[in-house]
């Protein structure tokens, strides 16, 4: 039996926490305060989780706002998949959720979630789905993690952690509750180049 990865194949890249249970909670708790605090109290405050990664964040967001505030903040959620700005050539047979806002959010401070914002493309579709359903007051954008590697002029409001990691890494976020939560990064997987004959 040869020795693994002799044949060329890749081998997984070791995958590194970033941020664990504790440290995620942490940031959660502070971008709930900051966005209560910079929107100006929960009378107009509204969150829109990004299907799929913002929208546990954003439930975990309006809970944390409840547990401090004592007041509840609507939370609706929207899907971009055709929004994209390569719907037509990308997605043959997109995989579609629903998108629920079941407010109003004309004259809302309507806060986007989202777990991680690289290019900024996500954001962008984002926006024009919520204008759909109205015209807000103001469309701030928070973020878990922001990665760097912008395609289009896009910057978050709030951001719980930026991150230093290479292009090519693909950072995982994982939200499944206390003690579950993390956020890894994994390195591309590399081929070992072929064995000399």
């Amino acid at each position: 039996m040869s020795p693994a990865g002799a044949s060329g194949e890749s081998e997984a890249p070791p995958e590194a926490t970033l941020l664990d249970a504790d440290a995620v909670a942490r940031v959660i708790k502070r971008l709930a305060l900051e966005l209560v605090e910079q929107t100006g109290g929960t009378e107009r405050l509204a969150l829109v989780g990004v299907r799929r990664g913002g929208v546990p964040l954003a439930q975990r967001l309006a809970a944390a706002i409840l547990a401090v505030e004592g007041k509840s903040v609507p939370v609706g959620t929207v899907d971009i998949a055709l929004y994209r700005d390569d719907a037509a050539t990308a997605l043959p047979d997109p995989k579609i959720g629903p998108s629920e806002v079941r407010f109003s959010v004309d004259g809302k401070d309507v806060v986007l979630v989202d777990d991680v914002l690289q290019t900024g493309r996500t954001i962008r579709a984002a926006i024009d789905c919520l204008l759909d359903y109205g015209r807000p007051r103001r469309v701030w954008l928070a973020v878990l993690c922001d990665r760097g590697g912008r395609e289009l002029p896009i910057a978050a409001d709030f951001v719980g952690r930026v991150l230093d990691v290479d292009r090519s890494a693909k950072v995982d976020v994982v939200l499944e509750g206390p003690g579950e939560d993390r956020v890894t990064v994994r390195a591309r997987a590399s081929r070992r180049p072929e064995p000399t004959p």
